[in-house]
């Protein structure tokens, strides 16, 4: 049978067919229109952060062609906005681009404001939500993206398939029997990520500031690892969490999970 000339409505049906032979297929389910305006409502607030880091970088690169360096990160704008209208030195046509790109980092900032008010609301509203958010370097924010972007978890076998899923798994070169893991995938929803790693970041600096109770599974981890590649372990394991709150329907319990911890290194 010839493969050419199919228009799309046939190549459709031969992709559906040839998904529907496969046993192990996994298929996406098919959201409410209330889940549909909770990722839109994520979208959003991934859209504008986006736009926030994009406006970030272009100051801060324009003003290092002035000499003017400051330290990256959100945090160190206001800063460095003042400084570049204090300084004397910058040609009237550049100081004028700078308040106008001030004024639309402000108006960013407000708009996001609004969005993670929003977000917060709904968080509120969400049982599910509440629950995850107890887990620490969950936190609001990453419980309601986790339970708005994924809407199905039991599709997910496993707490590792579910990190896979994020991409907070490492890369497998293994090869004539001997195993080579390598950095992340990054091939899941990069803000779902990003949010986790940040969350487990900040437990991190607590810990290696003395504040807290670390899990003896971190606390060795930390003897062993980077501070980053730590937290991307630490990430893994709370997406692997929460992904177990998600399936059962139980609240988070320290005790349980620094058991389970402590039985599996044993």
């Amino acid at each position: 049978m010839s493969k050419r000339g199919k228009n799309d409505a046939a190549a459709d049906a031969e992709a559906l067919c040839e998904a529907m032979s496969r046993p192990r297929m996994r298929f996406v389910p098919a959201k409410t229109a209330e889940q549909q305006a909770a990722q839109m409502l994520a979208g959003t607030r991934d859209r504008l952060i986006r736009r926030r880091t994009q406006l970030t970088n272009a100051i801060g690169g324009y003003a290092a062609e002035f000499g003017v360096i400051a330290a990256r990160g959100v945090g160190k704008i206001a800063t460095l906005l003042a400084r570049l209208q204090a300084e004397p030195t910058l040609p009237a046509l550049a100081r004028e681009l700078f308040v106008w790109h001030a004024k639309e980092y402000a108006e960013l900032q407000t708009e996001l404001a609004a969005i993670e008010a929003k977000l917060m609301a709904w968080h509120r509203q969400n049982e599910p939500s509440r629950r995850l958010a107890k887990i620490p370097g969950i936190g609001p924010i990453g419980a309601s993206l986790l339970i708005m972007k994924v809407a199905q978890p039991k599709a997910f076998r496993s707490g590792r398939q579910f990190a896979a899923w994020i991409g907070l798994t490492p890369k497998d070169h293994s090869t004539a029997g001997k195993t080579r893991l390598g950095a992340i995938t990054r091939a899941g929803d990069e803000a779902l990520r990003s949010v986790l790693v940040v969350g487990a970041t900040a437990v991190i600096q607590q810990v290696r500031r003395g504040k807290g109770h670390p899990s003896p599974w971190l606390a060795e981890l930390l003897k062993r690892k980077s501070p980053k590649l730590a937290a991307v372990a630490l990430a893994n394991k709370r997406a692997r969490i929460a992904w177990k709150l998600m399936v059962s329907g139980h609240h988070y319990n320290p005790a349980h999970v620094v058991s389970a911890g402590m039985n599996k290194a044993a």
